[in-house]
């Protein structure tokens, strides 16, 4: 999963200049979770509005384009009910990335025609365009090239796998590939990918695609997805700050060539549930931190390196090795235990759904 995305209101912005396009926007806010409408002002003082009578989910603006690209990029997505040459205009200075630009869609404002105009796969475009169909019976425009062939896309497998995309500018290569039928060599040790990409076969020596929570070098043709497999099983000293921990974590991943991309969860004992270092860490890198008791850790027995401290302290003989295990159900232990100061970490192995 990409983080700047995480770090976005999770709400989608309506957009409304006309009286009709006010009355489509209030059906789609009405039935839409988590939306928002905005209004220009003139719109508001044309129909009377007070906006105090109002919750705030409707707000009114000044000027339409400064308002769109200051807010941009706090929402998931947007639907524009006026033109497409408008919102072409407007949003072109402000666009980034496919992997990170939210969802666009256009909407006429006598609700005839919904486009999906941006980040269609990944931002979720595509499945809005059909949403909001539904509400207004308005003809959804779908151009993706996969979509109106009814293919799959990678990316679109990779948002519904939390895949990582390293290089997405490698996507638009693979996306043509199986658009064309051509057969696409993939490295997948764990098998997330192979069912669904059509003509696939398994092949480690010059990929199309690698699906690694490694930093292995490839070809610089070759797409690279992370899945989200890593635990970081951690414990530390009462008081420990998140840079001790995160300068620590950076450490471990780089000598053992993992990818941040891939932790799926950090976790320890519950009686660190409180610690400040975590708690900022795990905010930071948007990866939820879990917490078991000391008689789930102490199911494990397959423990490498067991302490007596801890056990005399913890109840347990060991932290973070058995809560990377416990968070990965059994996970594979592939980084043994660390110390660097107050902090200690482990590293375990699990198949990406089972964290």
């Amino acid at each position: 999963m990409n983080t700047e995305k995480n770090n976005k209101i999770n709400k989608t912005a309506i957009w409304a200049i006309t009286r009709s396009g006010y009355k489509l926007g209030s059906k789609l806010a009405r039935t839409i979770n988590g939306s928002v409408l905005l209004i220009s002002l003139n719109l508001k003082n044309q129909l009377l509005l007070n906006l105090s009578s109002f919750d705030e989910n409707i707000i009114a603006f000044v000027k339409l384009s400064d308002k769109i690209r200051q807010v941009f990029h706090d929402f998931t997505a947007h639907i524009f009910i006026f033109s497409t040459g408008i919102a072409v205009r407007i949003i072109a200075p402000v666009i980034k990335s496919k992997i990170s630009d939210p969802a666009v869609v256009v909407l006429d404002d006598n609700g005839c025609h919904a486009i999906s105009l941006l980040s269609g796969h990944l931002g979720g475009a595509n499945k809005l365009v059909e949403k909001i169909a539904g509400i207004t019976g308005a003809a959804p425009v779908i151009t993706t090239a996969t979509d109106v062939h009814n293919k799959p896309a990678i990316d679109i497998i990779a948002g519904e796998h939390d895949l990582h995309i390293v290089n997405p500018g490698m996507i638009k290569k693979i996306n043509m590939a199986i658009l064309y039928d051509e057969i696409i060599k993939i490295h997948d040790p764990s098998n997330i990918l192979i069912a669904r990409i059509p003509n696939s076969i398994q092949e480690q020596k010059n990929p199309d695609i690698i699906c690694t929570d490694t930093t292995m070098k490839v070809p610089r043709e070759t797409l690279v997805l992370n899945p989200r497999s890593l635990i970081v099983g951690m414990g530390c000293n009462r008081d420990t700050t998140m840079d001790e921990v995160e300068l620590f974590l950076l450490s471990v991943f780089r000598k053992n060539r993992l990818s941040l991309k891939s932790i799926g969860a950090f976790a320890s004992i519950d009686a660190k549930k409180n610690e400040t270092g975590f708690l900022e860490l795990s905010k930071k890198m948007q990866v939820k931190f879990l917490f078991f008791d000391k008689d789930r850790l102490s199911l494990v027995k397959n423990i490498k390196n067991p302490s007596k401290i801890v056990e005399k302290h913890m109840g347990v003989k060991s932290v973070c090795e058995a809560a990377a295990i416990t968070a990965g159900k059994n996970a594979q232990l592939i980084v043994q235990k660390q110390i660097k100061g107050n902090v200690t970490m482990a590293v375990a192995r699990a198949k990406p759904c089972s964290i």
